[in-house]
């Protein structure tokens, strides 16, 4: 039966469907955001590259947040393609593989399939914040990618040899390659320059959306069907992450475009989400949780909430059958 969420979400989808047959080349108009995002980041990376009077450390530092911001529309890219042609969503795929230095289509089975359904299978998430235990919560957040990106591709490699989703294998190939190989042969034609400025910024988008997933579900309660998820709302926050603040409806309804995530968020959301877990800043509450305040905060669990999970592996398998549509194309979809 569907739920109360998917009728009040059903009149924004079918308009966005409508909205995304009248766009040129993108599914939706605000997409071209996501565009600009990545062609600033590698014109930038290209600049400080073959032009040294970019070397400084501002271009460096926003080459960095920008690779941050490159790794956020690998997430958006991956659940929904930006653009209408399939082939140009793959080739895109590897553009954004560069600027991350690791394969997006990584993102299906470690974030789509595995981060969104938590321990659902009895198995816990490769990014689960439960996988450092520090004392000091600062050293949590530093060390979580060392981690976390081990268990990630170990578990990508386990999942590549099993999949049925056509094409995945050949499609992370190639995108291996091509952010390796750009990136070797930069180093071979300059390999301090290209260490400094580009290999540097590319670790530092990576590790960071690795991080994400310690700060977006520490101390939540993945059983719960509204506080598994630590949201940031404030606005011009999600203006430049593409909304990706808003993460508890992301998790819940992931085939929501992104345009779509504040809307549905005041309305299913901010009604039962416990006040603490929609934060206003994320500086503040990084400087809060892990520099104020030196200690972890405590997990907290809620009675009762494993029942709720039937509804989340029912949206595993949806989940999974999205992904094969977005990997096999215009002739998966018709299928």
């Amino acid at each position: 039966m569907a739920s109360q969420g998917e009728f009040a979400g059903a009149k924004p989808a079918a308009q966005a469907r409508e909205r995304e047959r009248e766009t040129w080349l993108v599914r939706h108009p605000a997409e071209w955001r996501q565009v600009g995002i990545v062609g600033a980041y590698l014109g930038l990376l290209a600049l400080m590259f073959f032009a040294p009077a970019w070397r400084h450390p501002l271009p460096f530092v926003l080459a960095c947040l920008l690779s941050f911001l490159n790794a956020v529309v690998i997430h958006n890219h991956m659940h929904r393609g930006i653009f209408h042609s399939h082939r140009l969503n793959l080739i895109w795929r590897g553009v954004l593989s560069f600027g991350a230095l690791y394969p997006a289509s990584a993102n299906v089975p470690a974030h789509n399939l595995v981060h969104h359904h938590f321990a659902d299978d009895g198995q816990p998430d490769w990014a689960d914040p439960s996988h450092v235990a520090f004392r000091w919560h600062l050293l949590n957040l530093i060390h979580f990618p060392n981690i976390a990106g081990p268990n990630t591709f170990a578990g990508v490699g386990r999942w590549a040899q099993v999949t049925k989703q056509q094409g995945f294998v050949r499609q992370y190939v190639t995108e291996l390659v091509v952010a390796f190989g750009l990136t070797g042969a930069a180093l071979l034609y300059d390999f301090w320059g290209a260490l400094l400025f580009i290999v540097l910024p590319q670790l530092y988008g990576a590790r960071c959306i690795l991080r994400i997933n310690l700060i977006q579900h520490d101390a939540t309660d993945p059983s719960s069907e509204w506080n598994h998820s630590r949201n940031f709302v404030g606005r011009w926050f999600n203006w430049i992450m593409c909304n990706n603040g808003y993460h508890t409806i992301h998790h819940n309804r992931a085939g929501l475009h992104w345009t779509e995530l504040a809307e549905a968020h005041r309305r299913e959301v901010a009604p039962h989400i416990e006040p603490r877990l929609d934060e206003p800043s994320m500086v503040l509450y990084l400087l809060r949780t892990f520099v104020l305040r030196p200690r972890r905060p405590v997990m907290r669990a809620r009675a009762g909430g494993e029942a709720e999970l039937l509804a989340r592996t029912e949206r595993r398998a949806a989940a999974e059958k999205q992904a094969a549509r977005e990997q096999a194309g215009p002739e998966g979809a018709a299928a």
